[in-house]
């Protein structure tokens, strides 16, 4: 029944409020991690998706507001992005929490995890960005389809993010080194991808539902 309850009282659009409060949020994380951060040519290149999203869904908000299960989302998303950017992805001290806790409990963790972290929502996220788009901007229902469609777009934003390090890596040589936090990894890339696409194998897994009665909700 609490569990019932829980997800009813997120079943529903985002208001004016709740997406301002989101907004302010994100916004003075964003300010904050401009202030000082570890290395300015990294923190710009992590949150200009921030820079620039931000403003966007402002923008459309009166005439497409998201889903509050999106919209937190969303914000989530950005908070790991600044952290990030803040710090640089392998000296967060998140990352370095979670490396701690993980050994604690018997894992061998030896890199700072958070671009793990990272990678996993590139997936988590878009994928349920990917999913409202399609059914409320496109004549796909739900389903297979769309299933598949959202899980290929979080893979082709991981792929052209990939392209992205590289090209970096590209036009500013060492430079570059802390934005792209392969720490050593030779097999980075492709672990990138592959949390990428569990990050949103799980998403459509856990909230695919949610999401369906919080679309209905808004006439969706």
């Amino acid at each position: 029944m609490e569990a019932n309850n829980a997800a009813g009282a997120i079943a529903r659009p985002a208001s004016r409020r709740e997406g301002w409060a989101l907004a302010i949020v994100v916004g003075g994380a964003l300010v904050a991690s401009g202030l000082n951060p570890t290395d300015r040519l990294t923190w710009f290149m992590e949150v200009v998706w921030v820079v620039i999203g931000l403003p966007l869904i402002a923008w459309r908000w009166s005439r497409f507001p998201l889903s509050l299960l999106l919209s937190c989302l969303l914000a989530l998303h950005a908070l790991v992005l600044i952290h990030g950017g803040a710090y640089t992805y392998a000296q967060t001290p998140l990352g370095f929490a979670l490396r701690d806790a993980a050994n604690a409990i018997g894992w061998e963790v030896t890199r700072n995890p958070w671009d793990r972290v990272g990678h996993f929502m590139q997936g988590f996220v878009p994928a349920l960005l990917a999913r409202e788009l399609l059914l409320r901007c496109t004549p796909l229902r739900r389903g297979a389809w769309v299933t598949y469609l959202c899980i290929a777009a979080a893979l082709s934003f991981s792929a052209f993010f990939e392209l992205l390090e590289w090209w970096s890596a590209l036009a500013f040589g060492a430079d570059a080194d802390a934005f792209l936090a392969t720490q050593g990894d030779v097999w980075d890339t492709q672990w990138d991808m592959f949390l990428c696409l569990c990050g949103a194998i799980v998403s459509l897994a856990l909230f695919s539902r949610v999401h369906d009665r919080q679309l209905g909700a808004s006439g969706n």
